[in-house]
């Protein structure tokens, strides 16, 4: 009797790991699509960064001081 239950208990881990380890492979499987989808963003937004025209403002350092200085 005492193996019997020893084989049971077994069983029940073995089924909770089982079931833990689809649970963990489906999380990695999403997080994988989801990193895949954001390096197709990023890579957009850069391509985009590059595409645009510069700005008509004058920057910091190309700008005259006011007056008073």
């Amino acid at each position: 009797m005492q193996i019997e239950k020893r084989i049971e208990e077994l069983e029940m881990k073995l089924t909770f790991q089982d079931n833990l380890l689809d649970e963990l492979n489906q999380a990695l499987v999403e997080q994988q699509f989801m990193i895949d989808k954001m390096q197709i963003q990023l890579r957009y937004l850069a391509n985009k960064l590059k595409d645009m025209q510069p700005s008509n403002l004058a920057t910091s350092a190309e700008e005259t001081p006011p007056p008073h200085y």
